[in-house]
């Protein structure tokens, strides 16, 4: 047997990077690298795939219901065409080597890149496993030293090859089912799906919102030359006039402090960076998506090699990566942020402060990381990216910043006022985001000044000037106000508070252990959750309105076909927290990976079955054109779980993108036909009776509007959804033709500016509406 080794890197850059720290000396031949131990080269992300259902029979090529469901007796291995040149490569570099060494990432999916290789060309060499978080020389190096038996990863292969195989039984079979029954194309994925739901249920949360109106009653004190404020104390005010009133009896009258208290307070650092919660704070703070923050991350970390490991879960280190971090902080001081660094306390940073070094909280990878490493020439974007995650790594280095909290109840004509002052006393930490928290603190006065009618008060007051009262001196009520308040719906998601959603998406579950799993698991994990978000916008699911993210009409439908089937699981976490909790076991070697296969096929037969029994939606519900299939501007991108070959001819997958412009149709005279698109009535639920006297007809959702099922009796009752440019939502429409009003609205005047109002029904005959302006 030949008696170099292959080691088989994950991507190109960091098969270069391992070659450079253990074979200097190494020729470069482009696909790879020939040292005098070591034979280096690598996959290009995935060089095998499961194969689709066509590969099994030929009758799978047409989707056909009647051949649902799809269960291979065992899945079948197919080359990546785009990169199948790399997969012969490795195949006989293989031939020249007596043992190989698994370089992929160190995770479950890393395991199952090499997995599949190692599968597809029956290598049966000797396997040793490089497990590392950074790609710096001496942590390779060091990896290289204390390599690890392949079979010591058997579990955790076991674990990735059963998430793999069964999300393409629920995919395929469900795309294939739903997209069969309903004649469009639609893409159903055990993450994607519950993903979807949460934004659905979101808007619906929206939709449903009545907004309600309170008032505030605010004071202004004075002691001497200490001027605060306070909020009144007491139920709920609803009533203008009984806040006016308060007002009126406690302005420019003499008060007392009835009670003071002073608490100190300590506030630590945040967390190191794990990849969402990074992803998170880039799309607060700069905007990007999920997706452009992991590619900077890992462009960071395989070709700069300045972070570590970015597809990480984990807020902690273990006791090893505290030596690297005093080396990273040492490094650090040869940039720019030496005087963040000569401030820093590298004492507080050991292996007994367990708000950074905690082990057991730590899984594959610790938390993201600077390296020793000096940044080069980085572009804008990355720059952006290292910047939080240096400082959030130099932020720990520092103590707590400190606050004395003074709380004042302050009595005038018996009536209570309650002041809360955070006095600052020692920044701490947070003299690594100055600059930064001066910003802010600017943009929330500006914000204040500006659009007191609808931010909510806060009780607390920062102020970095000392506040002093005396308890027992008097106290002058110089002046209140009145402020008029309106409860907010929910915020629609954004994609960074969608992956928060998303990682916290077990909350609700009412299974204890269940929460427990989804705790540590969430909807995806680190490495997916941004695919998953780029995956709904594919198929038309959801798109951006800014950092907004909008369910399609496409969107809701499909969730409210899956429900209706009855199949309420594939919309909830809860099923991917059984997955976790069992693919958890597996990888610790507690579950068998056969039986959990033996339920996820009876539950995709379960799938089947339901929706076989379900009705048929028309397209144009879906907003799609009858008998389009899916038909639309999109372009084509490649999905093993949803192409099905009559799109694929006509150029186009369950990613086909819809157009939602509507705005250029006009209002015909041929009644709620348009809208309601005639022969989809039957099938959709009924929104409301119509208003129409004697009519007896139901309102449904067309592609346009609303209408009457009544309209080939002569019932012209129609509301169209592009309406005094607003969208109309179903719930508007309920509550129109229930209450005759929607709820409060924002409308613009012909010059741009804003004002409030209500939608009224005028005319339940023909659907007129009308504004009617709210103070």
């Amino acid at each position: 047997m030949p008696g170099k080794t292959l080691i088989i890197a994950e991507k190109p850059d960091m098969g270069r990077n391992i070659a450079a720290a253990i074979e200097p000396r190494a020729r470069n031949m482009r696909t790879h690298i020939i040292g005098q131990h070591y034979i280096i080269t690598w996959a290009i992300g995935h060089l095998v795939t499961l194969a689709e259902p066509d590969k099994y029979e030929d009758r799978y090529k047409k989707w056909r219901f009647q051949d649902l469901p799809i269960i291979p007796d065992s899945f079948q291995l197919i080359p990546n065409p785009k990169t199948k040149d790399q997969l012969k490569v490795i195949k006989e570099l293989a031939k020249e080597c007596g043992e190989i060494v698994n370089a992929c990432d160190a995770g479950r999916e890393g395991q199952y890149i090499f997995s599949l290789i190692q599968r597809y060309l029956r290598l049966s060499h000797p396997v040793k496993r490089l497990w590392i978080s950074d790609l710096t020389p001496e942590t390779i190096q060091q990896g290289f030293a204390q390599l690890r038996d392949g079979s010591d990863f058997d579990n955790l292969t076991k674990a990735a090859r059963a998430r793999s195989e069964a999300d393409w039984l629920i995919g395929m079979n469900g795309s294939r089912a739903f997209t069969t029954k309903h004649q469009v194309l639609l893409s159903v994925g055990r993450v994607q799906t519950p993903v979807l739901a949460l934004i659905y249920d979101r808007q619906k949360e929206i939709e449903q919102f009545s907004s309600k109106t309170f008032f505030h009653v605010q004071a202004t004190f004075r002691q001497q030359d200490t001027v605060y404020r306070g909020l009144w104390q007491g139920d709920p005010l609803s009533d203008r006039k009984q806040a006016e009133q308060i007002a009126a009896k406690t302005a420019n009258k003499p008060a007392r402090i009835q009670q003071y208290d002073k608490q100190d307070k300590r506030e630590y650092p945040f967390k190191l960076y794990d990849l969402t919660l990074l992803q998170r704070e880039a799309n607060a703070k700069y905007g990007l998506s999920a997706k452009k923050t992991l590619d900077l991350a890992q462009s960071l970390y395989e070709k700069h090699k300045v972070i570590s490991y970015p597809r990480t879960s984990s807020n902690y280190v273990t006791e090893q990566n505290i030596p690297e971090m005093h080396k990273a902080l040492s490094a650090l001081k040869a940039t720019d942020y030496r005087p963040l660094v000569e401030q820093a306390k590298a004492g507080i940073v050991h292996v007994g402060n367990k708000r950074i070094c905690n082990a057991a909280k730590v899984d594959d990878h610790h938390a993201i990381l600077p390296t020793a490493k000096k940044a080069g020439a980085l572009s804008t974007d990355e720059q952006k990216i290292y910047d939080l995650v240096v400082r959030r790594f130099l932020s720990q280095f520092y103590p707590p910043a400190q606050y004395l909290m003074h709380t004042v109840w302050t009595e005038v004509e018996k009536e209570m006022f309650k002041t809360t002052v955070k006095e600052q006393q020692e920044l701490g930490w947070k003299v690594v985001y100055e600059n930064e928290t001066r910003r802010k603190a600017q943009s929330k006065k500006q914000s204040s000044s500006t659009d007191n009618d609808t931010s909510e008060d806060t009780e607390e007051e920062e102020t970095a000037t000392p506040f002093q009262l005396n308890e027992s001196a008097p106290v002058h009520s110089e002046q209140t106000e009145v402020k008029e308040k309106q409860t907010q719906p929910p915020k629609p998601y954004t994609e960074g508070t969608l992956l928060k959603a998303m990682e916290s998406a077990g909350k609700q579950i009412e299974d204890e252990e269940l929460r427990d799993v989804m705790k540590e698991a969430g909807l995806g994990t680190p490495a997916t959750r941004a695919a998953t978000i780029e995956r709904l916008k594919a198929v038309g699911y959801v798109q951006m309105k800014g950092k907004r993210i909008d369910i399609t009409q496409k969107g809701s439908m499909t969730v409210e076909v899956i429900r209706g089937a009855g199949i309420h699981l594939l919309t909830s976490p809860e099923m991917t927290g059984h997955w976790e909790r069992r693919l958890n076991e597996i990888a610790r070697g507690k579950a068998q990976d056969s039986q959990f296969m033996d339920k996820v096929k009876e539950f995709t037969t379960h799938i089947i079955q339901k929706v076989g029994a379900q009705s048929k939606v028309e397209a144009t519900a879906f907003g799609e054109e009858a008998g389009s299939r899916g038909k639309g501007k999109g372009k084509r991108t490649r999905s093993r779980t949803t192409s099905s070959p009559s799109a694929r001819k006509s150029g186009q997958t369950a990613a086909t993108n819809q157009s939602t412009d509507q705005t250029s149709r006009k209002q015909t005279s041929g009644g709620p036909s348009s809208p309601s698109s005639s022969k989809s009535g039957d099938h959709l639920s009924p929104l409301a009776p119509c208003p129409r006297p004697s009519c007896g007809g139901t309102i449904i959702q067309g592609k346009k509007g609303f209408g009457c099922t009544h309209y080939k009796r002569g019932c012209r009752f129609v509301i169209w959804k592009k309406s005094f440019n607003k969208t109309l939502t179903t719930a508007m429409i309920s509550r129109l033709i229930e209450k005759g009003s929607t709820n409060k609205l924002k409308f613009k005047h012909e010059d741009g500016t804003e004002f409030q109002g209500k939608l009224i029904l005028v005319d339940v005959h023909t659907g007129g509406l009308k504004i009617d302006a709210v103070d």
